[in-house]
Parts: C-alpha cells; sequence; structure tokens
C-alpha cells in the first residue's frame, strides 16, 4: 500500500485520480462502462494496437484449457476470455460482470459467433461472487481488478471459489520495466488516449479514469504480496511489453 493510500481519509478510496467514498466507487464504474460497453472492444483494439489480444492469448496459453475444467471469468462481460478459453478446449465458463451492458455485448457476440452453450452470463461482483465455494477449477480477471473497491477483498473471493488445485490468474496494465519507455508511454497515456476516447466512444472522461486507474494499480511485486496475504500460493508473474501489463499467476493449495 502507498503512502497515498495509508493518509486518504478512512472510509475513502480512489476512483482515478479522485478520492471518494467508498459505496461510491461502484456505481461510478459501473456508469463508466455502461457508457463505453458498445465502442469496449474496438477501443481496446485502437488503444494497443491490437496489442491486446496478444496478452490475452498469452493468459489463456499459460492456464492450458483442458476439457472439464471450470473456469470463472470475472469481469469479462464482452466475453474475450471466455472465447478463447472454450476454443482452446476448456469447459464450461461463467462470465461475471458487474455491469449488465457488457454482458449484453458479450452474449450478443456469442449468438453471433454461434456459441449458444458453455458459457453463462452472471451479473455480480467480483467483492461477492454468486458462485459457491471451492467450485472453479479456474479464476480469470482481465483488465478488471483496478475498477474494484477493495483489491485484497476480490482476491480473498476468487481464493474461496476455487477448488483446492485451482488456479487464479490475473491480466492487468502495470508498471514499466523498460528505461526509456515509461516517458514514451506516459505521454501517449495521458495526452492521446482520452482524446482518442473522445472521437471513438464520445466520452473523454472515462479513458481519462482509465489512464487514472492503471497509474493507481500496484506494481508487480507489491500485487504479489497481497495475492499471497489473500491465501493464494505459488505467486509468481510475467510482465508484457516492458510491465506495460502482467499477469500474475497463484494457486489455492
Amino acid at each position: 500500500m502507498t503512502t497515498e493510500d495509508q493518509n486518504r481519509p478512512e472510509g475513502t478510496t480512489h476512483f482515478g485520480f479522485r478520492t471518494v467514498r467508498e459505496e461510491e466507487k461502484a456505481s461510478l464504474v459501473r456508469g463508466v462502462f455502461d457508457e463505453v460497453a458498445p465502442k469496449y472492444d474496438l477501443m481496446n483494439d485502437l488503444m494497443s494496437l491490437g496489442v491486446h489480444r496478444l496478452w490475452k492469448d498469452s493468459m489463456i496459453g499459460w492456464l492450458r484449457p483442458r476439457p472439464g475444467m471450470a473456469l470463472v471469468d470475472v469481469g469479462g462481460g464482452t466475453g474475450d476470455i471466455a472465447f478463447r478459453f472454450r476454443k482452446r478446449g476448456g469447459g464450461p465458463v461463467v462470465v461475471c460482470d458487474i455491469n449488465r451492458e457488457m454482458l449484453s455485448v458479450g452474449r450478443d457476440r456469442a449468438l453471433n459467433k454461434g456459441i449458444i452453450e458453455g458459457i453463462s452470463w452472471v451479473c455480480g461482483d467480483a467483492e461477492r461472487l454468486p458462485i459457491p465455494d471451492a467450485s472453479m477449477d479456474a479464476y480469470t480477471i482481465a483488465f478488471c481488478l483496478r475498477n474494484v473497491t477493495h483489491i485484497d477483498a476480490a482476491l480473498k473471493e476468487a481464493r474461496r471459489v476455487l477448488k483446492p488445485g485451482g488456479r487464479f490468474l490475473c491480466l492487468e496494465f502495470s508498471h514499466v520495466t523498460v528505461p526509456g519507455l515509461r516517458e514514451v508511454y506516459d505521454r501517449y497515456s495521458f495526452d492521446l488516449l482520452p482524446v482518442l476516447g473522445q472521437v471513438v466512444a464520445r466520452n473523454r472522461e472515462a479513458y481519462q479514469y482509465l489512464v487514472e486507474s492503471i497509474r493507481r494499480f500496484p506494481p508487480q511485486p507489491e500485487l504479489a504480496e497481497r495475492m499471497r496475504a489473500a491465501g493464494l500460493e505459488r505467486v509468481s508473474w510475467r510482465d508484457l511489453s516492458g510491465g506495460i501489463a502482467a499477469i500474475h499467476s497463484g494457486w489455492r493449495l
């Protein structure tokens, strides 16, 4: 936890660079993603020049899906992770997202792909998953953990729903580790992404929040320690694109 977080008034949290009451954050995040849901996947392609697809492929490759493996994908409303998991031979998937608009986009995409079974679409909170204890072989969360109000609560929920021997994987924007890249990435993020959000999604504020939320997310070693504190073991991570993103892995043993 950063010094800034420690000095924040009790009962508050961050929403980007703003300080808000804890009970406000979930509705603020929901509002952001309800607004951008129709353009979410297009914006991901534009913002990352398509590289987010390779990052997601890397996470699924590390997971190594197999027939019968049950997955809960948290915050994956538009279906990107679920579709990859099923295509690679995985079993049933529960896509759980707090945003109904994102889930609606995902269901429509599934129908367009001819997928009518194997994926369940559930509206729920990462901190209070509507999933039974020890019922899942794998838990994935991609570009969502930074949006939850209490990261540690979400990590404990991940452990709760995993079977013994179950795998946790988190793909998230992280902290650049390559010298010189940070300055270029900061200029790109703060100068270009909000403008892109305004032009394509008609919502500059949503993508300003996105940039700010990335900067507030814990660096790789801190997230690993918080995973261990939540009861996950054999924790490790892989940096992607010089640390612009990272995949964290842990197990319930």
